[in-house]
């Protein structure tokens, strides 16, 4: 069953899932944000709910990290952070590149179609490692139907690539760019990989309207973010 589809019709076992999934880890928004107070704190909410919805589905259980990249940053400045919800800690915190169908320095467009470079939204959950063009370089499975579930076809991987390199991009003003992949900085990419594979989760965010108002997991996370807020929660969208 897709996501769409679970979270249209949630099984009778997911509650119990995904209370065994907070009992484990407890990951909470609040102990993200203290770990990332640089980070926007409603997109570390959105992502953290996000997540919960494809556990609450039966997806990445056993997942015991999060990396949340935020799209609607300045590719000059440091927009993923990558956490170790078992441990409460922030693991990495790094520039990443964007498609170059995305745009400029803040991406604007976003696409789940084969040729068109540009990054994806929303939900990845990680598969395995392998050696490729790029080197070594790290399958991501999007949940997202319409949004992101092209990723495997279109072979948008996490890797290393020397135009992710930040000291060129303060001359240039923008980052270096991809075909879609999150690049990140050659020195790193191999520890962020090994930390993030097989059956983790990566969520790409930008406040994209159409995303936000037809991804059923989107919809979902909001919805729960909702339910734990105090009702003073609000999401911006483009």
């Amino acid at each position: 069953m897709s996501i769409s589809a679970a979270v249209a019709s949630t099984p009778p076992h997911s509650h119990d899932l995904l209370a065994r999934a907070d009992v484990v880890y407890q990951p909470t928004v609040t102990s993200l944000e203290h770990l990332a107070p640089d980070a926007d704190p409603d997109v570390i909410a959105l992502g953290l709910a996000t997540m919960q919805c494809a556990q609450r589905h039966g997806v990445g259980e056993a997942a015991q990290r999060l990396a949340i990249i935020d799209y609607s940053r300045s590719s000059l400045t440091p927009r993923l952070w990558v956490f170790d919800l078992a441990r409460n800690k922030l693991l990495y915190r790094e520039v990443v590149a964007h498609g170059q169908g995305s745009g400029g320095d803040v991406p604007d467009r976003f696409s789940n179609q084969e040729g068109s470079h540009a990054s994806s939204l929303g939900l990845f959950v990680t598969r395995q490692t392998y050696e490729g063009k790029n080197g070594y370089s790290l399958r991501m499975d999007g949940l997202e139907p319409g949004f992101n579930d092209a990723a495997m076809s279109r072979a948008i991987v996490m890797h290393g690539a020397d135009y992710v390199d930040p000291g060129i991009a303060e001359r240039q003003g923008r980052l270096g760019r991809s075909w879609g992949c999150p690049a990140l900085r050659p020195g790193v990419a191999g520890d962020v990989i090994d930390v993030l594979k097989e059956g983790q989760f990566i969520f790409s965010y930008y406040p994209e309207r159409e995303w936000l108002m037809n991804s059923a997991l989107a919809q979902c996370a909001q919805a729960r973010v909702e339910q734990q807020d105090t009702g003073e929660y609000f999401l911006g969208t483009r």
